[in-house]
């Protein structure tokens, strides 16, 4: 198949993942891209670390989720991991205490892969390169995402390894400055449409980080307000009055958060996330931890998955979800959630046998 060509590490992660039963009383949340550092002006974590501090041993711990962590967890391009857990010790006994809920796993990302070589790591028993959910006949796939880079990740694994090494050891400590692929439209893009394609080939889904873009189905922020949008514009006429003016209020603020993505983003930065004519479900990426306003992460419960954000209400600005939602502020925390899209997975799955 074509995919066993032009994908081969791919293919190679799909059949050596971890693999993890769902059934439909599974609750699992899944964030990448913490970035931890050592508590300096550098570490991008420090900025949402109480949020996540919160929602983790204030809500999901409770809410009985199992927890995976989907790569870059610690940012070893710029700090030493004694540094990191010297400030963020007391998180990693937060992180294992999810396994009394179900599991607790972490995968490998680029900025973290040199945890490979220490022996003392106190996630050790936990690390995993991929993930396999097993969903009644259907599949899963949860890696970092870095690893569709066919250059460094497939192609030429001994670069890869050289490079991480290089970052460790030179650029590191002459204070280089960190170069990702997060802030790399075009590369960004590239990496994404490749894991699209071998999702479709494969007829799966997969769930990655690595990008900082937040995925539902494939579709990336700007394509959801446009599709949004649309939705609304047809069912305007045959609203009543009441339903018009609430319909008409809808689209205001979708469009206002349209333009604001415009306004703020590269036209490059904006390409559509839909890789082909018909858009297939079949990528979903939860964004990450260091967002500048608030973080978002992936839930599965049960049948359902759902992209959901957590802010400080005080900081954030609005925000408008495809399911009406409210925000669901978290006791007197001063944090709340909100559900931006929400989806069957019997759903997801349909559309990507049918249409992939």
């Amino acid at each position: 198949m074509k995919h066993h060509k032009k994908h081969p590490y791919l293919e190679h992660l799909l059949k050596t993942a971890k693999p993890v039963t769902l059934d439909h009383s599974s609750r699992v949340l899944i964030l990448n891209d913490l970035h931890m550092g050592n508590g300096g002006r550098r570490d991008e974590f420090k900025r949402n670390a109480e949020l996540v501090k919160t929602m983790l041993g204030s809500y999901y711990l409770p809410e009985k989720y199992s927890l995976v962590l989907n790569g870059d967890v610690e940012e070893l391009f710029k700090f030493s991991l004694d540094s990191i857990v010297a400030e963020w010790g007391e998180l990693y006994d937060l992180f294992l205490q999810f396994k009394q809920n179900g599991f607790f796993w972490k995968t490998y990302g680029n900025h973290d892969a040199s945890l490979l070589d220490e022996k003392r790591y106190k996630l050790a028993s936990s690390m995993v390169t991929s993930l396999k959910f097993h969903y009644d006949h259907e599949t899963m796939l949860l890696f970092h995402g870095h690893q569709a880079s066919e250059l460094l990740w497939e192609t030429y694994p001994i670069v890869s390894r050289t490079a991480i090494l290089f970052i460790k050891y030179v650029a590191k400590p002459l204070g280089i400055r960190n170069f990702s692929i997060a802030y790399n439209s075009p590369r960004r893009f590239a990496i994404e449409k490749s894991i699209y394609e071998f999702s479709n080939q494969a007829k799966i889904v997969s769930i990655i980080g690595h990008t900082h873009r937040p995925l539902f189905e494939s579709l990336s922020k700007v394509d959801f307000l446009n599709y949004r949008i649309e939705e609304l514009c047809r069912a305007y006429p045959l609203a009543d009055t009441e339903k018009r003016a609430v319909i008409k209020q809808k689209i205001t603020s979708l469009k206002e958060q349209l333009d604001a993505c415009y306004k703020q983003g590269k036209k490059i930065g904006l390409r559509s996330g839909r890789y082909n004519n018909i858009t297939i479900p079949s990528v979903f990426n939860s964004g990450c931890t260091i967002g500048k306003r608030g973080i978002t992460a992936i839930e599965i419960e049960g049948n359902k998955i759902r992209l959901v954000y957590w802010y400080n209400g005080k900081q954030s600005r609005k925000f408008t979800s495809d399911r009406d939602n409210r925000p669901m502020e978290l006791g007197s925390t001063g944090f709340s959630r909100i559900v931006l899209n929400e989806d069957s997975l019997d759903y997801v799955f349909s559309r990507i046998h049918l249409l992939a």
